[in-house]
């Protein structure tokens, strides 16, 4: 055949003697002309753009979008192209059915796509670069193919062409466009004014492009880039070169950041509020709120989610027409065709459409455009579920702020319920939105489903319909089911957790008792009961996932059974893969919609809690408003929106900043006012209760001085301070709080932050920060003033012990710091805040002499009282009371006495002389408490935690492999290598950790499975082709009997395949189960036999994570992860295969997409690893300063630093939102390219199976094959970057599990030991030396000792002299590397470690009490009677105390013993002590936290008590071991004194003597 434009088997076709335009081919070629025109003229403008590309120097003006119409003209130009697909496939059909080829019927068609597509890269390179002038070319262009168009429109009607043709529809939606696009360029320049007008219209880009940090750009670009994330590459791309930080993900675009929907949905919920103003009982609807802010983006997600919906329908029906057109070609093989004349060559769109081919790319085209869509609703949902939860967030976090304290306190709302809000309730929310559009988008499709199933096969469709629909509620009926069981099971890992967490906390002291098995027993017991109920929930689990793969199987068997028996027709293979491939469409809304239902179910929960929340009580009560103005002042210190004029906010910081340079100008007391800063005026104040906590208070506190509130524990000191602050209930009465220093002109004064209150809390409250934040706390840093709190705080010391100074973290996630630390550090903040009213509430609680008496001198005398601050101070010491200015002393909730030491000694001198023999008894206390001991130790205990950090670095090596090789070789083809690299050897540790046998049970059943599976299919389609080979022969008794056979062959496949998957789903299940039961097992043994030094060196909370975050991983996420990635790949592999079986030219078309898709995933794989790292650690920090809020709320009232915290919060939530939303981006960018790789495949396997196939069964069942292909592709990566995540809590566990235990069997059998040893307590050390670890330098060396049965041996030194390290040593808690031990004759190194601890006895410095009775705190043995344990709590004087508690020995303890004050928590262990009758005990620094009368009870004790056994005492004060048998004193190590303490104070040289007068 030879080519010519109009064809030559028709002389007619160059004859225009009737007119040139009513010739047809001179009309097609005069459509050419334009494209031609175009491609002239945009060819050399792009390519001279392209070279100078370079020249675009900031990154994201490519990205701006300048033009208006600019979405509108993407899906203009999008439809163009279909429709010129269209054009050329209905040209190259026509010109199929020719004699000779006719180019005219589709070269202009494919010049016009030509033309088309370089409109859009040309419109796109002008819009970035913004030459509007250039737009000119195009606008020529769209007005000359309109009318070329037009011109054939008419031609066309002047012909008569009837409208069913399907050239003529073209034509027409082709003017159409054309016409649309002109209105578009035409609206361009209207807007921009580029020609024909004088001035054109100048342009600002977004703010969010001109701000260099925001790379999330997804609103930003042009509609091509949005569908496919395109702009995600460069990000993706470059995390395989290094890791993806906070930084390369920017800051979130304006529209989504927290305040901005924060604001939005204030306003919709104030809008609510304003409805139901007048109706009492009704509360505003949150929903409606939600609705109004956030309804348009839902609509449009909806919309996306119809569309690709109905689109996914183009699947099935594809397949049925492609399978049947297959069919009839095959079988019309043998009639001859009809060629068509030349002038009748018009198709109508019937025939256009049974072509199989042309069927086949429109299959490829529906999917590309169903997936888009889909994919763009899941993001839009996505996005705007972020919105929801930053915008609830905010206003909660507002909320938490205005809290009323009594809420908190009184338990209506605690901490827990707050951060459950917080990490839960906002989340059940943002869930949610992401799968609301289900509810409304799966009925539809279920509907649209059956009706077209009903289509297909008639009456038995509904029958397989049916079973779907009775099967569904059983999976909703599951679906709760599951979250009970995670409901109980997360209440059984708290309780592990708790009890995990006080093992942890007192593993020295179990150590030194042997008691870990007690403990680790217990815990073990709470594991077992979570595993039982995780077993429950993999029931579940494995139940639900059987009912997803066994509902179609079950649905299809019902179908096609019924057909063959109620229909005398046999099944065509066109029906049977067309309603098996709606079948697997229908199965997902009804496996998801149980889900959807569930969510549905917490949301509305959910949003009640936060409705409660919202609604609670706030603080600042109007009872203040009234009265002068004063009170006004008051109520503005609560009320931020109310007397904006009285907060300092207006000031700009740099005033503030000017106040510390001044110097301070001492200041004239105005004579005239009556120099008052608060005054209380009969004040009744409450908690909340309606009780009167406060009452009949009357009190004025003076400017500038210090007042001193004294009284007993109990009688409401604290409360005034809070009722002061407006933190209480008023009853009646008011605050006054004077216009401080209004009446003076003083610059210093004026200038302080006026209305705030440098507040100091009882219970210290530290921010997770480093010291020095914690201590400036938002103000200027002021190098002098700070070095001055420091020093008076005594802070610098423990400073230098840090590892990083002042900028090392504490608080929560950083380092524990001891009480007094911490309370020195809030009183620092207290100090350097340049307030007028300090309030400072028993500062000196936890602080020793020294440090008092320092702080009293250098910080309050000195540092408040130059600057002529107002100090309120609550305090127990009395021996202070000369140094205030006033005095307020109190008693039961009423203010006793007022006024100053003077005004009490005349007035009151009961009082008085009360207070002188208080005064008396702590100047005594003062004699023999000169020493800097309990700071010393504090210090030591922060030293010895610090010390070796060589060592911690071998522990903190938990990503070992990759850091270490990172390191070694900088050499980038490693790192990429292990950035891409899947962590097999982990995973294959998981799986054997589950047991051989059940990981080959998995692996074989699942194997086996999909085989069956696959089987299924097969015959179905030999059964469909055999029939219809037997109709065309027409057979009938061969027919009856084949269809027995088929049938039954089909059903027993089924049956096989519906247990087979009731059989995977459960042993990947209990593989799981397994591994993770084996697991914590190890890991628990592993921790608690662990030496001591591990646990000196490992934070806790890195120790507590892989019990608690890790675990829960391996528990419940890694089975599903590894049972949902194994059955997608293993369908993908058998659909692969199957199609390649029915053809195998598909082989090769598989190369190049096999290759895409391995680059596609090894990309994917590390950044979406990155993305989820920052999305997991963005998250902590914000629920931590959740929590943080609500527990430091007066302290930040009171310091008004609301907005400061309101930012802070604004910013992390923004972070974590950021994370969150580039990693659902990445996930997106992910999905859109599998799916568009499955699309190629589905157009491959169609291509290959027209062109190749054996028969039609197996056409469509590749076709089936390859739909399913593209539902599983981004499951297969979506699974296996997960897995690689969850696989690094497996890798973290097994950190652990590498590491040395402690030697527990000693050379000796426990039976050889003396049930009674040691009886006499007769200690021999021989030459010991000692060191923590063989890698460190000894800390005892060559100590020689002898202490007869009964001693009292004292033992003292400097610290860190390695007076504990010989503690230690007698337990076997260090390392003895030479010399010995003996107890009893016998050498404790022999000894199990087990017995050796169990018989001796030591009192630890701190108490640590566990929670449990009181006689599981002194027995957990359970050994002794009742009586011993009276009389032990008798001898440290607790019986009293104890018998008033109720239920006595069974009365509870709580966590860390907080219902006991520390000295009773001492007396505790002194009892425990005592309760194990042995005959040595050890006292290492016992009395160094708690008060002198509990230290002369508990002296007492030892000298009668234990007045037969040895005892053993450290002392970090040496007057307590002046009167002992026997005194050691150590220094570095040696032993350099040891005799009585008379004798070795004759020595005047000697250390002990030194220590005694220095009292160190």
């Amino acid at each position: 055949m030879r080519l010519s434009f109009c064809g030559n088997d028709n002389a007619s076709a160059y004859n225009i003697s009737a007119g040139v335009l009513r010739n047809v081919c001179f009309v097609d070629a005069l459509n050419l002309v334009p494209h031609v025109f175009l491609l002239f003229i945009t060819f050399p403008i792009l390519f001279i753009g392209w070279g100078s590309q370079s020249s675009k120097v900031q990154i994201h003006h490519n990205t701006w979008l300048h033009f208006p119409g600019h979405n509108l003209r993407w899906i203009l130009t999008f439809t163009l192209l279909f429709v010129h697909v269209c054009e050329i496939a209905e040209g190259i059909v026509s010109d199929t059915q020719m004699k000779s080829r006719h180019l005219h019927l589709f070269l202009p068609a494919i010049m016009g796509f030509v033309a088309a597509t370089v409109s859009i890269v040309y419109y796109h390179n002008i819009e970035t670069s913004n030459f509007p002038k250039l737009l000119l070319a195009l606008f020529l262009y769209w007005i000359m193919a309109f009318v070329t168009k037009t011109i054939k429109l008419v031609r066309y009607c002047q012909d008569g062409v009837p409208f069913s043709q399907l050239r003529f529809c073209i034509t027409g939606i082709m003017v159409i466009l054309y016409g649309l696009l002109m209105a578009v360029e035409i609206n361009v320049i209207r807007v921009r004014r580029y020609v024909f007008f004088m001035n054109p219209q100048k342009v600002k880009p977004p703010e969010d492009l001109q701000d260099l940090g925001v790379r999330f750009l997804q609103p930003f670009v042009n509609l091509l880039s949005k569908a496919t994330y395109w702009w995600m590459n460069t990000l993706i791309i470059s995390a395989h070169k290094k890791p993806v930080d906070l930084k390369a993900i920017g800051k979130l675009p304006i529209a989504m950041r927290a305040l901005t929907n924060y604001v939005c949905l204030k306003e919709a919920y104030e809008e609510q509020k304003k409805k139901v103003a007048d109706q009492p009982n009704r509360s505003p609807s949150i929903w409606l709120a939600m609705y109004s802010a956030f309804g348009r983006p839902i609509l449009l997600s909806s919309t996306f989610r119809y569309l690709a919906d109905l689109l996914g329908f183009a699947g099935p029906l594809c397949i049925s027409g492609i399978v049947q057109g297959f069919q009839n070609t095959t079988n019309n093989t043998n009639t001859t065709e009809k060629v068509k004349n030349p002038s009748n060559s018009y198709l109508s769109s019937e025939e256009f459409l049974r072509n199989v081919y042309v069927l086949a790319v429109l299959l490829f085209l529906a999917l590309l455009l169903q997936r888009t869509f889909l994919q763009a609703s899941y993001y839009v949902t996505t996005e705007t579920g972020i919105n929801l939860r930053g915008a609830l967030l905010a206003m909660i976090y507002n909320k938490i702020l205005r809290l009323s304290t009594s809420n908190l306190s009184m338990g209506e709302m605690t901490l827990g319920q707050i951060n459950n809000l917080v990490a839960i309730e906002t989340n059940q929310l943002m869930w949610f939105l992401f799968l609301c559009p289900n509810l409304w988008a799966m009925p539809v499709q279920i509907i649209m489903g059956v009706i077209l199933l009903y289509n297909l096969l008639g009456v038995s469709a509904l029958v397989g319909a049916a079973v779907i629909v009775l099967l569904a509620p059983i999976q909703y009926f599951i679906a709760t089911k599951l979250a009970e069981a995670q409901k109980s099971t997360l209440d059984y890992s708290t309780e592990r957790l708790k009890k995990t967490n006080e093992i942890l906390k007192g593993i020295k002291l179990l150590k030194l008792y042997a008691w870990e098995h007690i403990f680790c027993t217990s815990v073990e017991e709470t594991r077992m009961k979570e595993l039982t109920s995780l077993k429950t929930f993999a029931l579940h689990t494995s139940l639900s996932i059987f009912m997803n793969a066994a509902i179609p199987i079950a649905a299809v068997l019902a179908t096609f059974v019924t057909y063959a028996y109620t229909n005398d027709r046999p099944l065509q293979p066109a029906q049977a893969f067309a309603s098996l491939s709606l079948f697997h469409i229908l199965v997902t809304p009804l496996f998801l919609l149980s889900t959807v239902v569930r969510f549905a179910v917490k949301a509305i929960i959910s949003v009640q809690k936060l409705n409660e929340f919202l609604l609670s009580d706030e603080i600042g009560d109007d009872s203040w408003r009234g009265g002068d103005s004063s009170v006004a002042y008051e109520s503005c210190k609560k009320h931020t929106g109310l007397h904006t004029k009285a907060i300092n906010r207006r000031q700009p910081l740099r005033y503030q900043l000017e106040s510390y340079e001044q110097p301070t100008k001492k200041q004239t007391r105005p004579v005239e006012t009556d120099d008052i800063a608060i005054k209380v005026t009969n004040g009744y104040f409450s908690w909340g209760s309606g009780l009167a906590t406060l009452s009949n208070i009357n009190i004025r506190i003076p400017t500038g001085q210090m007042t001193m509130i004294v009284g007993q524990v109990g009688c409401g000191k604290s409360s005034l301070l809070l009722a002061i602050l407006g933190e209480m209930q008023t009853l009646e009465g008011k605050v006054h709080w004077s216009n401080v220093n209004e009446s003076e002109p003083s610059f210093e004064a004026s200038r302080r932050n006026r209305y705030s209150v440098a507040y100091a809390a009882q219970k210290p409250w530290l921010l997770n920060a480093t010291v020095e934040e914690n201590i400036i706390f938002g103000s200027p840093f002021n190098k002098q003033r700070y070095k001055a709190v420091t020093d008076a705080c005594s802070l610098q010391p423990d400073i230098d012990l840090l590892p990083f100074g002042d900028q090392t973290e504490i608080g929560e996630r950083g380092i524990n710091l001891s009480g007094g630390q911490r309370q020195r550090i809030c009183v620092a903040r207290a100090l350097y805040q340049n307030t007028n009213i300090v309030f400072l509430d028993d500062p000196f609680s936890a602080l020793d002499i020294h440090l008092s008496d320092h702080l009293m001198q250098e910080g309050i005398l000195k540092f408040l009282q130059e600057d002529k601050r107002t100090l309120v101070l609550v305090t127990h010491k009395l021996q202070y009371l000369p140094h205030a200015d006033w005095i307020i002393a109190m008693k039961d909730g009423m203010v006793l006495r007022e006024g100053t030491l003077k005004d009490i000694q005349n007035k009151d001198i009961e009082l008085y002389e009360h207070w002188k023999t208080l005064m008396n008894r702590q100047d005594q206390e003062l004699e023999k408490d000169m020493e800097a001991d309990q700071t010393t130790l504090e210090r030591k205990t922060l030293r010895r935690a610090m010390y070796p950090r060589e060592s911690k670095s071998q522990l903190e090596d938990e990503d070992e492999e990759e850091e270490e090789e990172e390191d070694e070789d900088d050499n980038m083809s490693t790192v990429l290598r292990l950035r891409t690299k899947m962590p097999w050897k982990t995973c294959w540790r998981y799986l054997t950790s589950g047991g051989f046998f059940l990981l080959f049970l998995m692996i074989f059943s699942k194997l086996l499975k999909h085989s069956v599976i696959v089987a299924i299919d097969y015959w179905l389609a030999t059964w469909t082709s055999m029939d219809n080979a037997n109709e065309v022969r027409n057979v009938d008794d061969v027919k009856s009997t084949n269809k027995t056979y088929h049938v039954a062959v089909f059903s027993i496949l089924s049956g096989a395949g519906i247990v087979l998957c009731l059989i995977t789903s459960l042993t990947v299940e209990w593989m799981g189960l397994t591994a993770a039961k084996n697991l914590h097992h190890n890991l628990l043994n592993k921790i608690i036999l662990g030496p001591i030094r591990f646990f000196d060196m490992t934070p806790l909370g890195l120790i507590l994570n892989r019990f608690s975050a890790d675990t829960n991983i391996i528990d419940q996420h890694i089975p599903p992860t590894l049972e949902s990635l194994t059955r997608s790949t293993l369908l993908c592999l058998s659909a692969i295969g199957m199609i390649s079986y029915a053809t195998p030219w598909f082989l090769v078309a598989l190369v190049p997409l096999g290759i895409a898709f391995y680059f596609i995933q090894k990309y994917f794989r590390v950044a979406s690893k990155d993305l989820q790292e920052l999305d997991d650690s963005t998250q902590l920090p914000l629920l931590c300063h959740f929590s943080e809020t609500a527990e430091g709320l007066t302290t930040i009232r009171a310091f008004r630093h609301e907005a400061r915290f309101k930012q802070r919060m604004l910013e992390l939530t923004d972070t974590n939102n950021i994370a969150y939303l580039f990693l659902s981006a990445a996930n997106r960018w992910l999905e859109v390219r599998t799916d568009y790789l499955g699309a190629c495949i589905v157009l491959t396997a169609a291509v290959t199976s027209i062109t190749e196939g054996p028969n039609s069964g197996f056409v469509g069942l590749g076709l089936l094959y390859a739909l399913t292909i593209t539902n599983y592709l981004n499951w297969v990566v979506r699974n296996l970057a997960d897995l690689e995540v969850q696989m690094g809590a497996v890798k973290k566990v097994h950190s652990f599990l590498n590491m040395e235990s402690e030697n527990y069997d000693g050379y000796l059998d426990p039976s050889q030991v003396p049930k009674d040893w040691p009886q006499e307590g007769e200690i021999k050390i021989e030459n010991l030396c000692v060191r923590y670890e063989n890698n460190l330098k000894p800390v005892l060396k060559h100590v020689k000792a002898y202490i007869k049965p009964g001693q009292k041996v004292g033992i003292c030194g400097r610290t860190g002299s390695g007076k504990s390290s010989l503690s230690l040593a007698f337990f076997r808690m260090v390392d003895i590397f030479d010399g010995r031990i003996v107890i009893d004759g016998i050498d404790i190194s022999k000894l199990p470690l087990h017995t050796l601890r169990s018989r001796l006895s030591i009192i630890l410095q701190d108490p640590i009490l566990f929670s449990g009775s009181i006689r599981f705190n002194l027995d957990p043995e359970c050994k002794c009677t009742d009586d011993r344990l009276w009389e032990a709590l008798e001898i440290a004087q607790l019986k009293n105390m104890v018998k008033s508690l109720p239920g006595g020995l069974d009365a509870m303890v709580t966590e860390g013993g907080e219902n006991f004050s520390v000295g009773q928590r001492q007396l505790f262990c002194l009892a425990r002590a005592f309760v194990r009758k042995s005959s040595i005990l050890i006292m290492d620094e016992a009395t160094a936290s708690i008060d002198m009368a509990t230290e002369n009870i508990l002296q007492k004790v030892v000298m009668t008590a234990f007045a037969d056994r040895t005892v053993v005492t450290i002392a970090h004060r040496v007057s307590h071991i002046l009167d002992a048998n026997i005194v050691l004193v150590l220094s570095e190590g040696f032993l350099v004194e040891c005799d009585t303490a008379s004798n070795l104070l004759l020595k005047e040289d000697g250390l002990f003597t030194t220590l005694v007068k220095t009292h160190k």
